[in-house]
């Protein structure tokens, strides 16, 4: 969880990019170094496996103002996409403020990312986080490909919800990221609610800062 450094007087926050190999976690990053000022921004780490890179670094956003007098500092994670690097992954979930769940669009890649985004609520929970009541959004990253899955099939499968068991958060609430949509809804009866979710195609930086300033936000508000 957040750490708060008087000397510096800046609170320090986690934000962990999660998903299947090869799915987009590192260019997101990349694209976000690539465009924080150099004079906000510390060094981007990489840490080479065989067939993928763990990333992370820390900036200071200029425009999010203080907390009680603190600045906020947001340090940066990729993890491994592939499994057999779980006992990475779970080292790196540990303290997160805040998750990006980065999903391959591609229909070929659909049980990859259902493969990951279990791995991700079981790492979660041996944590003891609740991943429904954390900063935590969806990006659905390659969208620009000809075999790339409708949104519709990817929530189906990804962003299904979860049930609402707060009585005075059950009313409808627009999704303020996709028109027409909603986050809480009643389905057959049962009040659920999706996290946000994004399309991006990564390569070219759509959608990249929409993601990560939505789960800023998110950590914010927690702050608050």
């Amino acid at each position: 969880m957040s750490l708060i450094n008087y000397a510096s007087r800046e609170i320090n926050c986690k934000i962990v990019y999660y998903g299947p190999g090869l799915g987009g976690k590192t260019t997101n990053l990349e694209y976000v170094y690539e465009k924080v000022a150099p004079s906000s921004k510390g060094k981007l780490i990489s840490l080479a496996t065989e067939t993928e890179r763990t990333l992370f670094f820390d900036f200071l956003p200029v425009d999010l103002g203080t907390i009680r007098g603190f600045r906020t500092r947001f340090h940066l994670y990729t993890v491994p996409g592939q499994v057999y690097y779980n006992a990475s992954r779970k080292l790196i979930l540990k303290g997160v403020d805040g998750v990006v769940f980065v999903a391959d669009s591609q229909i070929d890649r659909m049980e990859a990312n259902l493969e990951a985004m279990q791995n991700l609520y079981d790492n979660m929970a041996q944590h003891g986080y609740d991943l429904p009541k954390m900063p935590f959004v969806v990006q659905y990253n390659k969208r620009d490909l000809p075999n790339a899955a409708p949104l519709a099939d990817l929530d189906a499968a990804l962003n299904p919800g979860f049930p609402v068991e707060d009585e005075a958060r059950q009313k409808p609430t627009p999704d303020p990221y996709r028109p027409g949509e909603y986050l809480v809804k009643e389905v057959d009866g049962v009040w659920i609610e999706r996290v946000p979710t994004f399309e991006a195609i990564a390569v070219r930086g759509e959608g990249v800062f929409d993601t990560l300033k939505a789960v800023s936000k998110q950590v914010l508000k927690t702050l608050g």
